[in-house]
Formats: structure tokens, sequence, C-alpha cells
């Protein structure tokens, strides 16, 4: 087996990095496309009393609408300290009631 040089190492990187940087501009354009006929969908089945499936020959796509509570967890411990709550036993139960994991990220920018 050849090892591969640190020029030719260097060169697959560069060429690797490129077309990442292609794939990833090409999936934003396709997402925005996706996201207007989402829309378009959202819209449609919105109006009282429509559809709410839609079927092409290939797929079908149902839009389902869900409420999501959110709590903005600064505001919410202001609170508790403002009511008397020690902000000791605050911070007891918000590392007792939170997840860490770990997450990785890999930013492209044209250059």
């Amino acid at each position: 087996m050849n090892a591969i040089t640190t020029q030719e190492n260097l060169a697959l990187n560069i060429n690797r990095i490129d077309y990442l940087g292609q794939l990833l501009s090409q999936i934003d354009t396709l997402k925005e496309q996706a996201d207007s006929i989402k829309d378009q969908l959202k819209d449609e089945a919105t109006v009282p009393g429509a559809d709410k499936s839609f079927v092409g020959d290939l797929f079908k796509a149902t839009v389902s609408e869900s409420n999501r509570t959110t709590v903005d967890n600064k505001s919410f411990q202001a609170a508790l300290i403002a009511s008397g709550v020690d902000s000791d036993v605050i911070a007891k139960c918000v590392a007792a009631a939170s997840k860490t994991s770990a997450v990785f990220a890999v930013k492209v920018t044209s250059r």
C-alpha cells in the first residue's frame, strides 16, 4: 500500500472541503425550495375545512399542527428568586433537570 504524501493529503483535503462546500450550497438551495412548498401547503391546510393531506404520484404530504411550549429559563429563575425561592435551591433543581450531551458542528463557508 502506498503512503500518501503530505502534498497529496493536502490536495485531497482541499478537494474534499470544496466538494463539501458545494454540497452544502446545493442543500441550502434545495431546502429553500422545499420550505417554499411547505409554506404553500401550510397556508392551504389552515383554511377552515381544508384538507390536511396532499397526494402526489410518488409521495403524500400531511400537514399537522401542534402547540409547543418553551420556558425562558432566565426569566423563570428570576421569578422564582423574586418569589423568595433560594437561588441555591433553584441551581440544584436546574442541574437535576438538565441533560448535557456532546454536540459537534462543521461549518463551511464560501471563500
